[in-house]
């Protein structure tokens, strides 16, 4: 993750934001229900939690958006980088945490070490593993200041607008909504105030809206994003870049208007003419004149496919092991955890212990080493089907966790990873794959971990027989 981390072509921030969660959890415990007005009443307050956020580390990237020669530089001119209205897109971010999401994104101003203004998408993810709530959160930002200049602009001048629009480097659309306008008005007049109640129970009023909207214009960009030919055949086959999770995530778009949110943004998914998946960070504004009728809407689209492949190979590391590609102690940990809050009334464990990785590695070498461990994470994944999970939690360690199986169910899956095995050291030269495995089943679900130890207790049993039927009692430290 290092590597990839520096190597990012998105600016990267690696923060602690345990004091804040500490702060979150005092204030919940003083009785504070609305922290968007408990923070605009009193603006020190932001200030006071910007405060709590520790850095921990930036990228290269970051280095140089902010035109700073070293991450010491960059940390010791922070009051010149935060500074003025980043305040304002503080809070949104803030808010997001306290309603409990893991993710959070928003629009925020920097400036530069020099005093040039940025302004910047911002997007955090609350990292796993993490020692203490929150003391691990990955913030990347993308540089829009050339969008955001060109927006203010765009409201100075007409001609200014055009050009704009013409050559914006994201994908632009001018559409007519005056139709899902008046559906809106005849709803209010029919006594409908629950709106998203409504659409869960007319579903196909999404896909009617949908239907409505007139295209008046795309930009060049558009074209070229979606690999459309003309115009014309855009418009012609909007139904090839519109899907089923696109209603999804439109029906949330129309519960923002509904509630009078005439600029809104989110990420959404397109596919292009051709097929390929797009993912997108929408943005959504009446303009200025047509707030009564919603004739013209603005909808921006920013080509955020790279950020997302990145984002999921990030959250792949966060949750697997990267040698054997199994699930790792981070994720094993959280699972045990959601099935003791799910009170699962049946889980079954096995714990398996690959035999002689030590002396593999000390003999053959750690690569040697390192491959009986891929070997082995090929078997597990091949055992091992979903809702089941394999994960390896120590260094020859590995856990597979079965829900709703029993003593017998469990059996018939480790026999088969014995199969497996016995296949494996067929096609593979060299040191045989070996393991000792033990097996328990929970029927208690406050006895979670007490199952997962009397498994790991029997696979001990298991490797002490092991190497006593292979002329190994002398030795003391089980590996």
């Amino acid at each position: 993750m290092p590597g990839l981390f520096d190597a990012s072509p998105m600016a990267g921030w690696l923060e602690d934001y345990s004091a804040l969660y500490e702060r979150f959890q005092q204030l919940r415990a003083d009785g504070i229900q609305d922290l968007r007005l408990w923070l605009q009443q009193d603006r020190s307050r932001l200030a006071d939690c910007a405060g709590l956020m520790r850095i921990l580390r930036v990228n290269r990237q970051t280095l140089r958006l902010y035109e700073a020669d070293s991450q010491e530089a960059l940390l010791a001119h922070l009051d010149q980088v935060l500074r003025d209205d980043m305040l304002d897109g503080f809070l949104e971010e803030l808010d997001q945490m306290w309603q409990g999401r893991t993710e959070f994104h928003g629009l925020t101003v920097n400036y530069t070490l020099s005093g040039r203004r940025l302004d910047l998408s911002l997007k955090g993810v609350l990292l796993p593993d993490a020692q203490r709530p929150w003391d691990r959160v990955l913030v990347t930002m993308e540089d829009v200041t050339e969008l955001q200049d060109l927006k203010r602009q765009a409201q100075n001048s007409a001609r200014d607008a055009r050009e704009f629009f013409e050559q914006a480097p994201v994908s632009l659309w001018v559409e007519d909504f005056s139709a899902i306008k008046k559906l809106f008005d005849e709803l209010r007049a029919r006594g409908v105030s629950d709106f998203r109640t409504f659409l869960d129970v007319h579903q196909e009023f999404v896909g009617r809206c949908l239907q409505e909207i007139r295209v008046l214009d795309v930009n060049d960009y558009t074209l070229a994003m979606f690999k459309a030919a003309s115009r014309a055949d855009l418009l012609a086959r909007l139904s090839d870049v519109l899907h089923e999770e696109t209603r999804v995530s439109f029906a949330e778009q129309l519960i923002a208007l509904w509630e009078g949110r005439l600029f809104h943004q989110a990420e959404v998914q397109n596919r292009t003419l051709q097929g390929d998946v797009l993912y997108i960070h929408l943005q959504l504004s009446v303009f200025q004149g047509c707030e009564h009728d919603w004739s013209q809407v603005l909808v921006s689209l920013t080509d955020i496919t790279a950020r997302k492949k990145a984002e999921a190979y990030l959250e792949y590391l966060g949750q697997h092991d990267v040698l054997t590609q199994l699930k790792n102690r981070s994720f094993f940990v959280d699972e045990l955890g959601r099935l003791a809050r799910k009170r699962a009334p049946l889980v079954a464990f096995i714990a398996l212990d690959l035999n002689n990785l030590k002396r593999t590695n000390d003999q053959a070498g750690h690569a040697a080493g390192d491959d009986l461990l891929r070997r082995f994470g090929e078997v597990l994944n091949k055992a091992v089907d979903r809702p089941a999970q394999a994960a390896r939690i120590g260094g020859d360690e590995f856990m597979v966790l079965l829900p709703s199986k029993d003593e017998a169910a469990a059996q018939v899956v480790l026999d088969n990873i014995r199969s497996l095995i016995d296949l494996n050291n067929q096609y593979y030269s060299g040191v045989p794959l070996s393991v000792s495995a033990g097996l328990a089943v929970c029927r208690n679900p406050a006895e979670l971990e007490q199952a997962m130890n009397a498994a790991d207790q029997a696979m001990y049993v298991d490797k002490m027989l092991y190497y006593q039927e292979h002329g190994q009692e002398e030795r003391r430290r089980l590996t």
